[in-house]
């Protein structure tokens, strides 16, 4: 846990001194939303973000990293006004959505299934948002916000005492709040402070992003596919004829596709895309990245005065790509959770903290069950695991009370 002091913090570092109810460690799209959220819920907060590097000039060529947002997200950044301050004609709605599994040569077909935006009431199953948006639109209403102060600086140590929770920067500076909040991803510094255990496991893969111009218009339809030796192929739907491609390859895999010219890793690509997309092109300017993937669970998602939301919570398979829904889910819960509680309780009280955590379990555990096991299912290549998975995932495509429930779990709701 963090250290422990043996004394009554001095008034001059009580939460009040400091002019902060919670201070959150990390500027990513959860920890700056959750600034936001908890700020307008009357909650005065601080934000330590990393020392800033010059600002780029102005990009207009398409972010490689990008979001497929469900309705949870769409609601939460409404709710905070950021939705609408993003470029609209830079998001993508999904109204479709094809998984397709192996196929096993000619002896039977690849297993299929599909979802999509008419049978399942709504107007959108996710939208597609390029990271750069969403980060720009939360920058601009961080620079307005009331109850918001923005630190630039870098934490080396954590105490608690308790009245507060104090972080001690590299420059002196103390900063002193109820409760702290870790939104500082995967190799959180915050959670390495706590007594806080994990589960962590390499997937033996890298996610390659890219994007490509395609041939045959997509129709708002997202695509995806299993192999035991490619990986998971994602094409997302971006604004125009274009695509967003989510490629997690195994290791050795991945680091061929990444030596290779973007051209060169469209044709590759053509096994899958060319019947429903035709050819695809490289955007200009072409770039491309790549991502380590890995499961981490840590035992808890608190701490005396901290709480964990994103990936320092838990890093899950992009595969169902909803590793930023379940941090935007982790802010949606916390807000919730301080505005109900209790008027003798602050922000930081274990039995509101508590409340948090039994809050968040059954959603992030049901996840994190689901994105290993299809991994894991979709790892092998013995061929009567294949066929039967293949058959299971056309079973569920005929079943409509159980693809209801698959698609409202994905929608948030």
């Amino acid at each position: 846990m963090p250290r422990m002091t043996t004394h009554a913090h001095p008034s001059s570092s009580s939460p009040a001194a400091a002019g902060s109810d919670i201070c959150i460690v990390g500027d990513g799209a959860v920890g700056k939303t959750a600034a936001l959220g908890l700020a307008q819920a009357g909650l005065k907060v601080t934000l330590l973000a990393p020392p800033t590097k010059a600002a780029p000039p102005d990009d207009v060529s398409w972010d490689v990293r990008v979001y497929a947002l469900n309705h949870t997200a769409h609601r939460l950044l409404s709710s905070v006004r950021v939705w609408d301050a993003m470029d609209v004609e830079r998001i993508a709605p999904v109204d479709n959505m094809t998984v397709q599994g192996d196929g096993l040569a000619e002896k039977a077909k690849p297993g299929l299934l599909s979802f999509d935006a008419y049978a399942a009431r709504t107007d959108a199953l996710a939208w597609i948002v390029e990271g750069r948006n969403l980060d720009q639109a939360l920058d601009a209403a961080l620079r307005f916000a009331p109850n918001v102060r923005v630190v630039q600086g870098r934490a080396t140590a954590l105490s608690v005492s308790a009245e507060a929770a104090t972080l001690t920067l590299e420059s002196g500076q103390s900063l002193a709040a109820a409760l702290v909040v870790g939104a500082d991803g995967a190799n959180s510094w915050v959670r390495g402070q706590c007594d806080i255990g994990l589960d962590y496991r390499s997937y033996g893969q890298n996610a390659i992003v890219t994007n490509f111009s395609c041939e045959l218009p997509h129709r708002g339809v997202a695509h995806q596919w299993f192999s035991p030796t490619e990986g998971i192929i994602a094409l997302l739907p971006l604004p125009g004829n274009r695509v967003s491609l989510v490629w997690s390859a195994p290791v050795a895999l991945a680091e061929q596709l990444m030596r290779l010219p973007l051209s060169e890793l469209a044709g590759r690509l053509a096994q899958w895309a060319a019947p429903v997309l035709g050819q695809l092109t490289p955007l200009q300017p072409e770039v491309a990245k790549a991502f380590p993937l890995r499961l981490i669970k840590p035992h808890a998602m608190i701490a005396p005065r901290v709480a964990l939301i994103g990936d320092a919570a838990h890093a899950v398979h992009p595969m169902a790509g909803h590793g930023m829904n379940l941090g935007f889910g982790d802010v949606d819960a916390l807000i919730e959770t301080l505005v109900k509680r209790e008027p003798q309780y602050d922000c930081g009280d274990d039995r509101v903290l508590r409340r948090y955590g039994r809050a968040r379990k059954e959603e992030v555990l049901l996840m994190q069950i689901a994105t290993d096991g299809l991994h894991r299912l979709f790892s092998t290549e013995a061929e009567p695991v294949r066929l039967v998975r293949n058959l299971g995932m056309s079973l569920v495509n005929h079943l409509p009370v159980l693809k209801r429930r698959l698609i409202a779990h994905a929608l948030g709701r």
